[in-house]
This record gives C-alpha cells, structure tokens and sequence, in this order.
C-alpha cells in the first residue's frame, strides 16, 4: 500500500502552527500539482502581474480569496487601514511606499486599486478616542496619516453615528487615492494614460465589494453572480 505523500514529508517542529502545516499541505498536495507548471515559469520568467492591490492587513480581506487569484496575478501590500501615506522622501524606511515605487516603476502594473473594507479596526482606531496599545503607539502614529479625512468625518454632522465608522473606511480610501497621485512616478504614468488608479470597499459580512465611482464619489455594488 502506497502511503500518502504528506505522510513522507519530514514533520516540522511540533512549535510550528498545525493550521499551517495541514495548510501546506494541502496545498503541497491539493493545488501545487495542478499548478507546478505556472510556478516554473513564474520562477524562471520572474513575476509580471499587472495589477497592484493595496488593502488591509486584516485577516477577514484577503485579496487572493477576494479576487480568486492564482500566483503571479497581483501585486500585494497590506498593512493596517490600507493607508497609502504622503510621498515623503526624507531617507527614512517607508515599506508601504517601496512597494508602490517597486510595482509601478520596476513591474509596470497598470491598475492599482486601494481596498478598504467593512469593520475595520484600523479605522475605528483613528475614529474613536482610546489609549495606546503601546507607550511607542505605532498604530496611533501611522492612522494619524487619516487625521484630516478623520476630523471631516468627524464634524459632517449629516452622518449619522452609526455610519461614521462606514463613512470613514469609505473617505479613507479616497485620501489614499489622493496620495498616490503626490508620487511623481505614480502621477507621470496617470497623466500618459499608462496607470490607472481604483477604489474598492469589501463588505465582510455580506461578501460584496463596492466599487468607487469617481465621477459621483459613491461606492457601487460590483454585480456578481452567487450560486443557488
């Protein structure tokens, strides 16, 4: 009897996370062998995806699971709130800017789509008045980047509380829109037509993602059909 190939793989360190070891082990023995041919030439062609997604690090939004992508599609950065900070080119370390500056200029995508979505802790954190996790309070540091589009949420007494929060995620994405084009190689490409920039809202709950329509500055439900 021929045993299972998972079962002849040598067994990680018992510290090592079980969900990710069954993970990859599916994926070793599930999806890599439909698949091993896309990863060699992905290995030895080099990526060329040509859409960047800029979202949250939240563990509820993957824009893989989102956008049912296979390797080498998208170009991904996330960190807290999906922030795209001010082009600040001061030689200090900016990761979410490196990787803006790597997918336009060296991988040449063509869309980049800021993606916020539905409870976002992120931008509750900008929103609400709380103490720091921390005494460094990185998280409060880096939201402080929202601080104008926070305060005109804020003061828009047209937005009922219970909506501010929807409101904020919503705007925040807008101002990340309006800082990407604050980078010269971002704006350059924008004006020649060779790069186009989005914003998306992913509902959590109800698995839905709104599409911004520039023109209106409303968010719109992408159609999608669901399976009876």
């Amino acid at each position: 009897m021929t045993e299972p190939k998972s079962s002849l793989r040598p067994k990680l360190p018992a510290s090592f996370p079980g969900r990710l070891t069954t993970g990859y082990e599916a994926f070793r023995d599930g999806r890599y062998p439909s698949e091993n041919e896309r990863y060699k030439r992905l290995a030895a062609e080099g990526q060329k995806p040509q859409i960047m997604i800029i979202g949250c690090s939240d563990s509820r939004v993957s824009p893989e699971v989102i956008f049912d992508a296979g390797p080498g599609e998208i170009f991904v950065v996330r960190n807290v709130a999906n922030i795209v900070p001010p082009y600040t080119p001061d030689g200090e370390t900016h990761g979410t800017s490196a990787a803006l500056e790597f997918a336009v200029v060296a991988l040449a995508v063509r869309h980049i789509v800021v993606m916020g979505h539905g409870r976002c802790g992120g931008i509750a954190a900008a929103l609400d008045t709380r103490d720091p996790l921390t005494p460094t309070d990185f998280i409060g540091k880096w939201v402080s980047v929202l601080d104008e589009t926070t305060e005109r949420v804020r003061c828009d007494h047209s937005i009922t509380p219970g909506l501010r929060y929807t409101a904020l995620e919503h705007e925040a994405v807008k101002a990340s829109l309006g800082n990407l084009l604050l980078y010269p190689f971002v704006r350059s490409r924008v004006e020649a037509g060779a790069l186009a920039l989005h914003g998306a809202w992913f509902d959590v709950a109800e698995g839905e993602l709104h599409v911004l329509d520039r023109d209106s500055g409303g968010f719109t439900v992408l159609s999608g059909t669901l399976a009876p």
